[in-house]
Parts: structure tokens; sequence; C-alpha cells
């Protein structure tokens, strides 16, 4: 079974639970998002895969996760990036925030969750596991997509996206 590290506003660690009990009760826990780009600015996301425990099928960005516990932040980071989308790069810790937010299946994400941008060029290696379909997106576009259609992608996505957007030149990728 998989435990997720518990964390207060602060990122204190404070115990670990697992990780579908987590989300049952809505509990804070550390997690990341990695947002990858290429040289033409586009962000590579994906939409997970259909039979994922919440938020199957919903675009999201190029990865997340949560670090075991005992785990450092940047490694969870690669190691995840690696997992789903079969590469890895160098990554930036940009900022970090927390949400919560209802999701399907009778689960809640509440998470103190670290954004990492990094530059990648190539195809991605998916793992059909974790991943359907994947595409490269300029930010302009997936602005007036998730306008359009919000009920298509994940939820911390719609969080993170304008923040990311905000802050992505202050950010040396």
């Amino acid at each position: 079974m998989e435990s997720v590290v518990l964390v207060d506003a602060y990122d204190n660690e404070i115990g670990t639970m697992e990780k579908m009990e987590a989300h049952e009760k809505g509990i804070l826990h550390r997690a990341f998002s990695v947002f990858v780009f290429n040289n033409n600015d586009e962000l590579l996301i994906h939409r997970r895969a259909l039979e994922k425990y919440h938020s199957g099928g919903l675009w999201t960005n190029t990865c997340c996760s949560h670090p075991r516990p005992g785990e450092e932040l940047s490694k969870a980071a690669h190691r995840r990036l690696m997992e789903e989308m079969g590469f890895d790069c160098e990554l930036h810790h940009a900022f970090s925030f927390i949400y919560h937010a209802e999701l399907d299946k009778g689960l809640a994400e509440h998470e103190l969750d670290h954004v990492f941008v990094g530059v990648f060029n190539g195809e991605p290696n998916i793992n059909r596991d974790e991943v359907c379909e994947w595409r490269y997106v300029g930010l302009s576009e997936l602005s007036e997509e998730m306008q359009n259609h919000p009920e298509i992608f994940t939820e911390w996505f719609k969080i993170a996206l304008p923040i990311v957007k905000r802050e992505k030149n202050k950010v040396t990728v």
C-alpha cells in the first residue's frame, strides 16, 4: 500500500497515511506537479488513463504524484516523470500552493502541491497504465480550451496553470 506524507500549511511533516484513506478523508498531504515545455513554449500535457483511481480520462499537466515517505521532492518528481512519461529532464522548483477539491468516486484532493518546471523536446514514452493520450499545446490555446471546456481538465491543473503562466518567466528553465 502506498502512503502519502501528511503536512501542515507550512509543509511541516506531521505523519503518514495510506493514500486512498487520505483521499477519502480529504487530509492535507504533500504532492508535486511537473510542467514540461518544449523550445516552442508549448506545454506537454496528458490525458489520465481511464482506469485511474480518480480523474480518469481528464487532461492534466505533464505528470504529478506524491513523494514517498522519506523521499526528497525533486527525486520524487524525476522518478514519477520517468514512470509516467518515460523521460527525464532538468527540473526547477517554481512555487507551491494549497488546494482542496472534491473529485469523482467520493474522493477529495487536499494537497500542498509543489510545482516543478522543465524543458524537453522529444516524444514521451508513455506508461499506458497512467496515460492514454499526450500532446504539446501552446498556453493561449490551452487557456482557451480550459475556459470553454473546464470539465475535461483536472482540478489541480485548472488552479496551477494560471500561476505557472504568471511565474514561468521568473523561473530559469
